[in-house]
């Protein structure tokens, strides 16, 4: 099953009487665009994604250990998906809620669909490890089983498992004396039946295979190059240690996948960070969502797991052939042999801040707002750089940020640690219900407040997920506010991997904006006006809608109409709805998104001027522009939010607009670039399956091959300009020395 979805007939209204006057313009037909046909599935187009990044695994074009990775990455994902999304659609069948979606599925409907589609996923995913387990071979890269090794290798192998993983294995008897023992999320486990020497009577055991970065890999080096085994079937071969004395009749692999929704109401919590904590604690004993099992596993197990899980066996219980858990492929996919990776990526410095080492207040003030692409540029030496100066500028007076995601290799912390040293007013706001970053944000949390730093958690039933460092700074005889506001997380680790934009400014009304917002979401203020921002979830939205219809107020008289939003994400139903009204007024609408999109392109009389791109390459397409023609008085912006409900309606979130000439040309590249590619672009057709351009020849680059090169070249021009400048000077400097000198003798 290829299409996701089926795509009714649409309902189209008779057209009214055409008289002669009409032949010139024909009529426009009449769609009702609350049709749920025109919406497609949140959950199914977010799991179609998945399939375009699991081509990536199959396409001969990608570097084979990059196949790999891709292989792994789906894996993972297809575990969150799990977790976050069949989940919540779990919570509300339990809760009996039978409201369809805007694509009219009622939550049971879209379970039963995912879990097809994933089947189908996992059949593909097994097809294509076994293509890349054969290529791998032809490099002397193999994944072996330990009973096909020879007996030398065996014995080190079981010397390694006596010393290293035997100590830590505890298995789990399963009888009326022992009860059914707690099953870990995500964790492998061996359900092994043993029976006594000559007895009849089996008995069963668990064993969890310990899988952790703090315990041990699931892939285990044999001497040689590049040669492993996995852990759980080495764990196999020694059972007769885990059981001495004892019969082995069977043994058989299983997984469980909990749910990750639990989320006690905020508003009745008197302490956010403890009620997260113990968010936390019962989520380790959620509810099972997916119970995954080896095939051809004994019928009679399955049953018993299924049962004991508390599971529907025909609907929850996925047979996996070959390996589970893929997404320890991840082990490697990072084996270090450049010729079978992509080439190397060295990000390279922004050209206004590259060799100049003066504060980087003097050069934003002076060159005017910078915009920021990563990983293209480097994070440390831009926006670390940026906090890291403001924490040691002894002009600056406060720094505010919000804090979504970070990580423990970059300096973010300790730049804010050191401010508050420093003796300056220090704010960050700590998002602790970031999605499995929860524990992770606790800790920064408390190392913050054990600093002395005003720690907030943000608004009372809205998540903080707007990316703002602000910067109060005495200019001379003023103050000034500098700002650096992105798309995406502080994190060092993620600005490697996720394509992102960030931009460093002072203009006074956006500075007006940010320290507005920051008094809302520190403080009791009620919801402000602002003066250029976009800020969700009270105006955001309503602003956008209004923008869309004055695209198509210009359309209507004359001035050609455009709308382009390259985003992760559109599921907002209001949004979708506008744009379609947009597209039948024959606005042209071209819409980069990355995942999950309800629109449907390509309708007659509805949206046949619309394009729907999705980018799928070696980095994680993250940035959010919003662009509008208006007219010819053309406005950008860039910012946090994708078009969801969620982010729009929900969470705190900021779009700020880029007025200066050269940034906006940039942008503009961003998206043209995006539109043209014929390597990473996948259309959608108007069932909303897509379509993988197809370059003329295999010498095509991607967006992201293009813009690496844009990057550097950008950088070497900008070098050069600043040679000749200095060459310029010195030469003037010697003219004058040269005059002052004849006129002396």
């Amino acid at each position: 099953m290829n299409n996701p979805q089926a795509a009714p007939t649409l309902d189209i209204v008779p057209e009214a009487e055409v008289t002669m006057s009409d032949m010139a313009e024909p009529e426009i037909p009449k769609i009702d665009i609350d049709d749920s046909s025109l919406y497609l599935n949140r959950e199914l187009t977010w799991l179609e994604f998945n399939r375009r990044v699991l081509r990536e695994a199959a396409d001969p074009r990608t570097p084979l250990l990059e196949r790999v990775k891709f292989l792994a990455i789906v894996s993972n994902n297809l575990d969150e998906f799990f977790m976050k999304r069949i989940g919540g659609l779990k919570q509300q069948i339990a809760a009996s809620v039978y409201k369809t979606s805007a694509d009219g599925r009622t939550p049971t409907q879209q379970v039963q669909e995912c879990h097809a589609l994933c089947r189908e996923l996992h059949a593909e995913q097994k097809l294509i490890l076994d293509e890349l387990l054969a290529l791998l071979e032809v490099h002397e890269i193999r994944i072996v089983k330990v009973a096909d090794l020879p007996q030398p290798t065996r014995e080190q192998l079981r010397e390694h498992f006596s010393t290293d993983i035997f100590p830590i294995l505890t298995p789990l008897a399963m009888d009326p004396a022992h009860p059914f023992p707690f099953i870990s999320n995500l964790a492998l486990n061996l359900l092994v039946t043993v029976r006594f020497p000559g007895g009849t009577e089996t008995h069963m055991a668990r064993v969890k295979v310990p899988v952790s970065k703090d315990m041990s890999k699931r892939l285990i080096p044999v001497e040689g190059a590049n040669t492993f085994v996995t852990l759980n079937d080495l764990m196999i071969d020694n059972l007769d240690m885990l059981f001495p004395g004892m019969e082995i009749e069977s043994c058989e692999m299983f997984r469980v996948t909990r749910n990750a929704i639990v989320e006690p109401a905020e508003e009745a919590a008197n302490d956010l960070l403890e009620m997260i904590e113990t968010e936390l604690r019962e989520r380790h004993f959620a509810p099972i969502v997916r119970l995954e099992v080896e095939k051809g596993m004994d019928p009679v197990h399955r049953g018993m797991l299924a049962a004991e899980l508390g599971l529907n066996e025909a609907e929850d219980v996925f047979e996996v052939e070959g390996m589970m858990a893929m997404r320890d492929l991840f082990e490697l996919a990072f084996l270090d042999i450049p010729e079978l990776h992509d080439e190397p990526h060295r990000p390279v410095e922004h050209p206004l801040l590259a060799k100049d080492r003066r504060n980087i207040f003097h050069i934003i003030r002076e060159n005017g707002p910078l915009l920021l692409q990563h990983p293209y540029q480097p994070f440390a030496t831009t926006v670390e750089r940026f906090i890291d100066t403001a924490a040691a500028d002894p002009k600056v007076l406060a720094i505010k940020m919000t804090l979504y995601r970070t990580s423990a290799e970059g300096t973010i912390v300790d730049s804010l640690i050191k401010a508050a040293r420093n003796g300056k007013q220090v704010a960050v706001l700590v998002e602790l219900k970031a999605r499995f970053d929860e524990a992770a944000n606790i800790r920064w949390a408390r190392r913050l407040e054990a600093e002395g730093i005003h720690v907030n958690y943000g608004v009372l039933g809205l998540k903080t997920h707007c990316k703002l460092i602000f910067v109060v700074r005495r200019d001379y005889a003023q103050l000034r506010r500098y700002y650096h506001v992105g798309t995406g997380n502080y994190h060092s680790g993620t600005s490697k991997l996720y394509t992102d934009l960030g931009m460093l400014g002072c203009d006074e009304d956006i500075g007006q904006d940010i320290t507005q917002l920051f008094n809302y979401i520190t403080g009791y203020s009620p919801p402000p006006s602002y003066r250029k921002a976009l800020v969700a979830p009270y105006r955001m939205k309503h602003v956008i809608l209004e923008k869309i219809r004055r695209e198509i107020r210009h359309q209507e008289e004359g001035r050609d109409g455009l709308i382009q939003i390259k985003m992760n994400a559109l599921e907002d139903v209001d949004i979708t709805r506008a744009l379609y009204e947009a597209s039948r007024a024959r606005v042209k609408v071209d819409l980069i998104v990355r995942d999950t999109c309800r629109f449907r392109p390509g309708i007659p009389g509805v949206s046949e001027g619309t394009r729907v791109v999705s980018i799928v390459g070696r980095f994680l397409e993250h940035a959010r522009i919003l662009y509008f023609r208006n007219g010819g008085d053309e406005e950008y912006y860039i910012g946090s939010a994708d078009m969801m409900q969620r982010n729009l309606e929900s969470r705190v979130e900021v779009h700020a607009p880029v007025e200066d000439p050269e940034l906006r040309q940039e942008l503009r590249l961003i998206l043209d670039v995006q539109l043209a590619d014929q390597r990473s672009a996948w259309e959608m057709q108007p069932d909303g399956t897509y379509v993988q351009r197809k370059p003329a020849d295999d010498t095509g680059k991607g967006t992201q091959e293009t813009l690496i090169g844009v990057a550097e070249r950008r950088l070497a021009a900008a070098s050069k300009h600043k040679e000749k400048k200095i060459r310029s000077r010195l030469l003037n400097h010697f003219q004058r020395r040269l005059r002052s000198n004849k006129e002396q003798a």
